[in-house]
C-alpha cells in the first residue's frame, strides 16, 4: 500500500512521477524492439529455411547409388524411413535460355513428374499454367516449368517456345559439343523468392539426362524430412536406406556459412538490443534515489514506530519492481502486436513514403516476415523483469540503511 502510494504521489508530494513515467517508456520500447528484431529475425530465418530447403532438399544423396536402376530402388527405400516424406533423383546443371526478347543463363533442374507435383513449394504457387503439361503435354513436343521472372524476362509464357542450349550435352569423336534443342513453356512458378524464380527451369528426368549427357544416372537424391532441424539425426537411417555405396550429407553441412552467419547475427542482435532494457531499467535507480531522499521523514518516523530494515527495503523495492512490471507488460504488447500486424504496418509505410520498404530482389523474400517465439518472448520479459528487481534493489537497500536518528535530526 505504502509503496503504491509513493508511485502515485505527485511532485509536491515528493513523489518522482516524471522519472517514473520515463522509466516506464523506456523499458517499454526497448522490450518492444528487442521482440520486434527478433521475431522478424526469426520470421526471416523461418522463412529462408522453408523456401530454400522446400527448392532444394534437407538431405542430400550421392555416389555409386545414383548409376542405373539402382537409383529408383535407393529412393524408394529411402522414402520408407520414418520422418522423411520426399526421395526424389535430381540432374541439376547450367544451361542457356533463348526466348523471344532475350538470352540468359539458367538453371535447369531435372526431377519426375510425380515428384515435381509433391514439391509443393512449386506446385503450389503455379502462376500461369499448369503441371498436367509436365513432360509430354498437350502443347506437344517436351514440357517445361520456367520461373515467373525468367518466363518474363525471356518473353515467354505457357504454350510459348523456349529454347535451351546445354555447354556440353553431346557426346562425340572430338568431345563434348553444345546441344540446342526447343521446348514448349507448359507453366511458370512463383515461390518468392527472386534467386529461384528468375533461375530455374524444371525439366522431366529423363529429358535431363538426355540434354545433359547423364546417360542413366542422376547428380543425387534429394530428401525432404517432416522436421528439417532433425535432418542431421536422420543422416544415419537415410544411409542404411540407401546402402553402402551412398554418401549422405545434410542442408547444415552444404550452407554451413549461411547459417552460421544468420546464428550468429541472431546473438549479436539479442545482445546489443538486450542492453537497451538494460540501460533503460537504470532510470529506475535515478527515480527511487530522489524518492528516498524526498522521503527521507517518513522512512525515519515509519522506522521509529517499529517498521524493520526489511520493510523500508520491500516498499521502495516494490515502488521500482512495480514500474518495471508494468514497462514490461506493456513492451511485450507492443512488440507482439507489432510483429502480428506487420504486414499491414510494412504496406502503410510504402505506401505514405513512396518506397518499396522490401525489395525482393535485395534481400530474397518478397514481404518482410515476421514469428514470434512465445519462449523467446517470455526469456525476454524475465530478463526485463530482473534488471528492473535488480536496479530497485540498490537505492532500497540503502533507504532500509537510514538512521533515523540522523533523518530526524534537524527536524
Amino acid at each position: 500500500m505504502v509503496a503504491w502510494r509513493y508511485l502515485r504521489a505527485k511532485r509536491q508530494q515528493g513523489g518522482v512521477a516524471l522519472i517514473s513515467v520515463i522509466s516506464f517508456i523506456g523499458i517499454m520500447l526497448a522490450v518492444g524492439v528487442l521482440i520486434a528484431t527478433m521475431s522478424v529475425m526469426n520470421g526471416f530465418r523461418a522463412e529462408l529455411l522453408g523456401r530454400i530447403l522446400g527448392f532444394q532438399g534437407h538431405v542430400f544423396v550421392t555416389g555409386g547409388v545414383l548409376d542405373g536402376p539402382g537409383r529408383d530402388v535407393a529412393a524408394d527405400a529411402i522414402a520408407k524411413v520414418p520422418g522423411v516424406t520426399l526421395a526424389a533423383p535430381v540432374i541439376e546443371a547450367q544451361a542457356i535460355a533463348i526466348g523471344p526478347s532475350q538470352i540468359t543463363g539458367a538453371l535447369v533442374r531435372g526431377i519426375r513428374a510425380g515428384d515435381l507435383a509433391k514439391t509443393r513449394l512449386v506446385s503450389g504457387n503455379i502462376v500461369q499454367g499448369r503441371l498436367t503439361g509436365f513432360g509430354q503435354g498437350e502443347y506437344g513436343g517436351d514440357m517445361i516449368v520456367v520461373g515467373e521472372r525468367l518466363a518474363q524476362s525471356l518473353g515467354v509464357m505457357p504454350g510459348d517456345t523456349l529454347t535451351l542450349i546445354s555447354p556440353a550435352g553431346g557426346a562425340t569423336a572430338f568431345g563434348g559439343t553444345p546441344l540446342q534443342k526447343p521446348y514448349t513453356v507448359a507453366a511458370t512458378f512463383s515461390v518468392g523468392m527472386s534467386q529461384f524464380d528468375q533461375a530455374y527451369i524444371y525439366m522431366p528426368l529423363e529429358q535431363a539426362q538426355l540434354f545433359f549427357g547423364r546417360e542413366d544416372s542422376a547428380d543425387a537424391i534429394e530428401v525432404k524430412v517432416v522436421d528439417p532441424d532433425k535432418a542431421p539425426a536422420l543422416r544415419a537411417d537415410i544411409a542404411r536406406a540407401a546402402g553402402p555405396a551412398a554418401i549422405v550429407t545434410d542442408w547444415t553441412q552444404r550452407d554451413t556459412a549461411f547459417w552460421g552467419a544468420l546464428a550468429v547475427e541472431r546473438v549479436a542482435m539479442r545482445l546489443i538490443l538486450g542492453m537497451l532494457i538494460v540501460i533503460a531499467a537504470l532510470n529506475i535507480i535515478s527515480g527511487l534515489v530522489m524518492l528516498v531522499k524526498n522521503k527521507t521523514r517518513d522512512i525515519a518516523i515509519l522506522r521509529t514506530i517499529g517498521a524493520g530494515q526489511g520493510s523500508v527495503l520491500r516498499i521502495f523495492f516494490m515502488t521500482g519492481a512495480t514500474i518495471g512490471a508494468l514497462g514490461t507488460i506493456a513492451g511485450v504488447t507492443l512488440g507482439v502486436l507489432f510483429s502480428v500486424y506487420i504486414g499491414p504496418i510494412q504496406s502503410f509505410v510504402e505506401w505514405a513514403t513512396g518506397t518499396q520498404v522490401f525489395a525482393s530482389d535485395v534481400y530474397y523474400l518478397s514481404r518482410l516476415p515476421a514469428k514470434v517465439d512465445p519462449v523467446e518472448v517470455a526469456g525476454i520479459s524475465v530478463f526485463s523483469l530482473g534488471m528492473a528487481c535488480l536496479w530497485s534493489l540498490i537505492p532500497a537497500w540503502r533507504a532500509s540503511r537510514l538512521d533515523p536518528v540522523e533523518a530526524l535530526r534537524y527536524e
